[in-house]
C-alpha cells in the first residue's frame, strides 16, 4: 500500500502536466494565420516616400519599414539621399501619432468664433446694463462728501484718518 501511495505521489505533477497539455490549444484545430510579410508585397520604390505613405495599405507600408531596416543595416555613408529622406520620414513623419491635429484654415475658423462669443458676450452685458436699476443714491459725490463732513463731526480715526491733523487724503470720496 505504502509503494502504490509513493507512486501516486510521483505521478501526480506528470497528471497535472498532461491536463494542461490537453486543454490548450491543438495547433491542427486552429485557423493558420499568415503573418504579414514583405514577401507578398512587391518593393516599393523610396523616391517619395512622403507623397505615396497615405495611400499605401499596411501591408505595403510594413514592407516600406522592412526594406528600411536592411538598408539602414549597411553603411549609412553609402545610402543615397532618397533612402535616407525615407528613413527620417518613415521614422519621424506626421503620420500615425504625430499626425497634426489642426488642419489648414483652423486658425481662421478659431479667430471667428472667438470673436463671436466674445461679441455675444459684450452683447449680454450691454443688455444686462440696459435693464438694470440705476445705482443706489449711496454711491454718489456728494453724499461721499456729506459723509466726509459727518466723519469730521464725530472725529472719526483720529489718529490717521480724516479726523487727524494736518490730514491732506480724500477721504471717503471715491467718485470722480
Amino acid at each position: 500500500m505504502q509503494a502504490a501511495l509513493r507512486l501516486v505521489r510521483h505521478r501526480a505533477p506528470v497528471a497535472r502536466a498532461v491536463r494542461r497539455l490537453a486543454t490548450t490549444a491543438n495547433p491542427s484545430t486552429v485557423a493558420p494565420t499568415a503573418p504579414l510579410t514583405a514577401s507578398k508585397v512587391a518593393p516599393i520604390p523610396l523616391s517619395n516616400v512622403e507623397a505615396q505613405w497615405a495611400k499605401l495599405s499596411a501591408e505595403e507600408k510594413l514592407s516600406v519599414q522592412e526594406q528600411l531596416e536592411e538598408i539602414q543595416k549597411k553603411d549609412w555613408t553609402t545610402l543615397s539621399l532618397d533612402e535616407k529622406k525615407a528613413a527620417y520620414y518613415v521614422a519621424f513623419g506626421p503620420h500615425g501619432p504625430r499626425t497634426p491635429i489642426s488642419q489648414p484654415g483652423d486658425a481662421i475658423k478659431i479667430f471667428f468664433w472667438t470673436m463671436t462669443l466674445v461679441a455675444v458676450g459684450g452683447g449680454l452685458f450691454a443688455t444686462a446694463r440696459a435693464f438694470a436699476p440705476p445705482p443706489p443714491k449711496t454711491i454718489s459725490k456728494e453724499w461721499e462728501e456729506a459723509t466726509n463732513a459727518r466723519a469730521l463731526e464725530l472725529k472719526l480715526n483720529p489718529i490717521t484718518g480724516i479726523s487727524s491733523e494736518g490730514y491732506s487724503g480724500k477721504g471717503f470720496v471715491t467718485q470722480k
